[in-house]
């Protein structure tokens, strides 16, 4: 049976992101990438049966992806911008405190590399909670300084007053290789847990900057074994997941 093959390192992602939104209420899951989304799913079938779920488009769906509602464009404004939504985005730059950058690369004027562009990112970021999904760690990714914010991190909200921090909070960011959070005094990145498999060091190593360590780094949790049928037989039975994180 299913239920007895060990986790791969993309099942432990997937309960990685479904923990993201974990005691949220009845709030609208927006995860962008296979893997987030089959953690959305995830978390609506088993420990947040209140989290809406949305084809991206106009319509409120269930687990199973059938509509359940209409999510009318004014409606979902709403939502941004109330603190009722809760985004997973992708990052090609994130720093230690949670600053996101998907517009360039190098210099904003004359980029080296120009990116997907800012987008809804800063709106996202100061009005709901949003965390990050990052599917290959490594220094090019998570650096000292981004060269363009556009998802807000906790400085730059400090620096920005009340109208930004109100609704702001990153609740995490989920690599192939670890979870990490900004739970420190200055909201600086922390390492929560690293993958079975994967090392502290080799975390650090694939990081451009000095990440807080916890004194005892724990392994990200053990999905049950109810969870890999859902995952590996109802939510995802194609097999996606080892696609975005092939098998260590």
């Amino acid at each position: 049976m299913t239920e007895t093959l060990p986790a791969t390192r993309a099942e432990y992602c997937v309960i990685a992101c479904a923990d993201a939104w974990r005691g949220n209420g009845e709030v609208l899951a927006s995860p962008m990438g296979a893997i987030p989304s089959f953690g959305a799913r995830l978390a609506r079938r088993t420990f947040s049966p209140d989290l809406l779920l949305t084809d991206g488009e106009a319509v409120l769906v269930g687990p199973d992806g059938q509509p359940e509602g209409w999510l009318p464009y004014r409606q979902h404004l709403a939502l941004v911008t109330g603190g009722k939504r809760h985004v997973m985005m992708g990052a090609s730059q994130l720093d230690r405190f949670g600053n996101q950058n998907i517009s360039c690369i190098g210099d904003w004027q004359r980029p080296a590399r120009q990116l997907l562009g800012v987008r809804g990112a800063p709106v996202n970021s100061v009005n709901h909670p949003v965390s990050y999904w990052v599917p290959r760690h490594s220094p090019r990714v998570f650096v000292a300084k981004v060269d363009m914010i556009c998802g807000v991190g906790y400085d730059s909200a400090a620096a920005a007053g009340p109208s930004a921090t109100r609704y702001h909070r990153i609740p995490r960011v989920v690599t192939d290789l670890a979870v990490l959070d900004f739970e420190t005094p200055d909201r600086a990145m922390r390492l929560a847990s690293v993958h079975p498999g994967v090392t502290v060091g080799q975390v650090q190593e694939a990081t451009g900057f000095p990440l807080v360590l916890p004194d005892e780094v724990p392994h990200t949790r053990e999905p049950t074994a109810a969870e890999l049928r859902l995952i590996r037989d109802v939510i995802d039975p194609e097999g996606r997941r080892d696609r975005e994180v092939p098998a260590a």
